[in-house]
């Protein structure tokens, strides 16, 4: 699979954008060969299962530039590195406490030229930042990431979830979210139990 799933679903991409999501299969297919940050099995479906999946976020948000957003728990990153891809204009960290991960994402990031990217070796919650925006995929329940990154989240800060199942019991104690799916983003079967949850912090 390559990257026309990406461009079939956004279109407006310019040509620098095409490129560097042209070089991101490649990219992460030379990096698991060293180290394996992306399930063998799922290295042949990046575009859908992590590309694709991260830009879910962009279908029903699209960051200001001159905004901050914090990726937690990045892994290999995502959904930070399509994201930033999206949005050159927004300014992006990606943490991770496992170094080889941050290896392999400023690896990807300087194999794409990406400016609007800093990775970093670190828990989230031991920054110094402030930001606009949380974007996870699955690293935690949404009420305890809320409590762990309250120094972090400036005023207004809105989180964006990638999350997946029956999210009732786990968003009952959080007031200001909702959940959007992503099967009404994109067709393919994957996404039929993909959501993005959106919580609102303050």
């Amino acid at each position: 699979m390559d990257a026309d799933i990406v461009f079939k679903y956004f279109p407006d991409l310019n040509a620098h954008q095409r490129d560097q999501f042209k070089k991101l299969g490649p990219a992460y297919q030379d990096w698991n060969v060293k180290i394996n940050v992306v399930s063998r099995k799922d290295v042949d479906l990046l575009y859908e299962r992590h590309v694709l999946h991260s830009l879910g976020i962009a279908c029903f948000k699209n960051f200001e530039p001159g905004t901050s957003v914090l990726d937690v728990g990045t892994g290999g990153g995502f959904p930070g590195i399509p994201l930033a891809i999206m949005f050159p204009q927004v300014q992006f960290t990606l943490v991770d406490s496992i170094r080889k991960k941050i290896g392999v994402v400023k690896g990807v990031v300087e194999n794409l030229g990406l400016e609007n990217v800093k990775a970093l070796v670190a828990r989230a919650e031991s920054l110094d930042n402030h930001f606009d925006y949380v974007v996870s995929r699955a690293v935690m329940k949404a009420e305890p990431m809320i409590h762990l990154l309250r120094k972090q989240m400036a005023f207004g800060c809105t989180m964006f979830l990638l999350k997946g199942g029956d999210l009732s019991e786990e968003l009952k104690p959080i007031k200001k979210s909702y959940v959007l799916a992503l099967s009404g983003c994109f067709e393919e079967e994957f996404f039929l139990t993909k959501k993005v949850v959106v919580v609102k912090t303050s």
